[in-house]
């Protein structure tokens, strides 16, 4: 079942790509027609453009699909993580950062529909509104999950899923802001067709940050064990903030020393009341070897 999961973000990515590609296709077999909700210097036409005309049912619905199958996937994100299928969360900020990153991912996908609804044709002025509310709101989904994830990583040095996650979530974080930015400009200053250019490149990037989620939910389809209460339990921390890397020597009962600073020497753990390994009498004051008991005779 759990690695059915994996495949949300990627049918969520996939569908998406469908959407962007149709719509270039029939703009470029349309002859690349220049639509009324065009400047009349620009000859590239914007997602939205082409969203507006005919093909508007289309970009609504595959819009829609998109955005609430992603937000699912931040969802069972956070529901895998609670469950120990996926590495938990060592903190309660962790924890707010993650409910933070899905609040903003449910504002994206709502600018997305909205934008969707009210298009550039009829409603300019909203249409741009409800664009700017979905860049930012995955970018901000994007900052909190990224936070999440870099704690996380703390912890677990081990799973180097959250490093690589890590990594792409903050290079989708630099990348849009980037495009965004230069989109803002070059629409303020008229530059339509390069503003157009960059409005499908920051589609496009959106795709592949989708697709990355699929690495997320790897370690949850293939994961037979949930983690531990134990292992749950160890990872109480000194920060007072609790999120402090845990106390790994707890996990091990054969560690040299227990927490109280003296040593067992056995690895079982286990000990009688002077300190020694059951069976086995205390030594003397000098040291020396306790005589043995006289076997009893054999012979009746």
């Amino acid at each position: 079942m759990w690695g059915l999961t994996t495949f949300v973000p990627v049918f969520s990515a996939f569908v998406w790509l469908a959407m962007l590609i149709t719509m270039l296709a029939v703009w470029s077999s349309e002859g690349s027609p220049h639509y009324s909700s065009m400047d009349p210097k620009q000859t590239i036409a914007y997602i939205s453009d082409i969203g507006a005309q005919g093909l508007k049912p289309l970009f609504i619905a595959m819009s829609t699909v998109t955005v609430v199958t992603f937000d699912i996937a931040f969802i069972l994100e956070r529901w895998l993580r609670h469950t120990g299928r996926l590495t938990p969360n060592t903190s309660i900020w962790q924890k707010i950062y993650s409910g933070l990153s899905i609040v903003a991912a449910i504002v994206g996908a709502a600018g997305l529909i909205l934008l969707s609804i009210f298009d550039a044709l009829r409603h300019n002025r909203l249409h741009n509104i409800f664009l700017g509310v979905f860049i930012a709101g995955y970018i901000v989904s994007a900052i909190f999950i990224c936070w999440e994830y870099q704690r996380l990583g703390i912890h677990f040095r081990e799973h180097s899923v959250l490093r690589y996650s890590f990594w792409i979530k903050l290079s989708f974080i630099l990348i849009e802001v980037a495009l965004a930015i230069a989109f803002g400009v070059t629409q303020k200053t008229d530059r339509y067709n390069v503003a157009a250019v960059l409005e499908w490149v920051i589609a496009f990037v959106f795709f592949f940050y989708v697709l990355s989620f699929f690495i997320d939910f790897m370690p949850a389809a293939s994961s037979k064990h949930h983690y531990s209460n134990e292992s749950k339990m160890n990872m109480a921390t000194s920060e007072p903030n609790g999120d402090a890397a845990h106390d790994g020597a707890r996990y091990f009962r054969g560690a040299a020393a227990t927490e109280a600073g003296t040593a067992n020497g056995y690895t079982n753990g286990n000990v009688n009341g002077n300190g020694m390994h059951p069976g086995y009498p205390a030594p003397n004051a000098n040291m020396t070897k306790p005589t043995e008991p006289v076997p009893a005779s054999r012979n009746f």
